[in-house]
């Protein structure tokens, strides 16, 4: 199936589909050059909670195995007293989560944006977007 942009949100049920949402969506308005789908290392899940502080820092739990993992460099800068489950319009909090990166020419990460699909009703959206200002940044790609 392809994006369904019929409503006022968009809906996906792939991660191609949440993948071309990102790239659409461009955050900071940079193209974003690839785009990484998140798995769980433990158990290869890919679904998700995810959790998310006031400056945008994101990490996901797997709904599988329970494992945390912050996503880029959000383990340098969280809030762990302030922070909150991400939550789709329809209420609900379990998502297929993907990371897309803006690179510079010689491969740097410049921006980072981390895309949900709900597991619920299928809805995009980038919920975090992250300006990376230091080098080097390429590990960033790992860590999605």
């Amino acid at each position: 199936m392809a994006i369904d942009k019929s409503g006022k949100l968009w809906r996906g049920e792939t991660f191609d589909d949440l993948a071309a949402y990102i790239r659409h969506f461009a955050a900071g308005g940079y193209p974003v050059d690839t785009v990484v789908e998140s798995r769980c290392a433990s158990c290869d899940g890919r679904a998700f909670v995810l959790e998310i502080d006031e400056d945008e820092n994101t990490r996901r739990v797997c709904r599988t195995c329970d494992t945390t993992t912050f996503i880029g460099d959000s383990a340098d800068y969280w809030d762990e007293d302030d922070y909150d489950n991400c939550a789709c319009p329809c209420g609900g909090e379990e998502f297929a989560v993907a990371v897309g990166f803006a690179l510079t020419d010689d491969g740097e990460v410049y921006w980072m944006s981390v895309g949900l699909r709900c597991l619920t009703d299928g809805t995009l959206g980038v919920y975090a977007e992250t300006k990376i200002d230091y080098l080097p940044s390429r590990h960033l790609l790992t860590q999605s």
